[in-house]
């Protein structure tokens, strides 16, 4: 078997309210992928105007870079134009977001793995940072 070129890849819809990117949230994604726990694989820049309208632009594609500076996806294009309108549904009028697709790394391994071994990943199932600290915290009170 050869080896994989990518692990698995998740899709993000970050919202950033009325303004534009906030630098922190873009600091701590260059942070991720300057560790290489994550590759940017794919970012669009999405604005939802208050009148409904949804807008969207690549890095380097408009007058703004968005606080992006030099975070360049590599595989750009690989967030299909179904995927973007999906995500950016839940994006309210006045605000903005970046849709991002980026690789879990680490998982590629474990892929891999499990695929030379006769096995597969059959589901996975997220639960939000917030929610597991949230019901972890409860259960430190109790």
């Amino acid at each position: 078997m050869s080896p994989f070129t990518y692990g698995p890849v998740e899709l993000h819809l970050v919202g950033f309210g009325t303004g534009d990117p906030d630098p922190q949230a873009v600091g701590a994604l260059r942070e991720l992928v300057d560790s290489s726990l994550l590759r940017l694989l794919d970012l669009v820049v999405v604005s939802r105007s208050e009148s409904g309208e949804l807008t969207t632009q690549e890095p380097g594609e408009g007058p703004q870079d968005w606080g992006l500076g030099d975070l360049e996806p590599a595989e750009t294009g690989l967030t299909g134009d179904e995927d973007i309108e999906e995500l950016a549904a839940s994006l309210e009028p006045g605000t903005s977001g970046l849709v991002v697709a980026f690789e879990l790394v680490y998982a590629r391994t474990l892929a891999q793995r499990l695929a030379a071994a006769g096995g597969s990943v059959l589901r996975t199932e997220r639960i939000p940072a917030p929610v597991v600290n949230e019901l972890l915290d409860a259960a430190a009170k109790e």
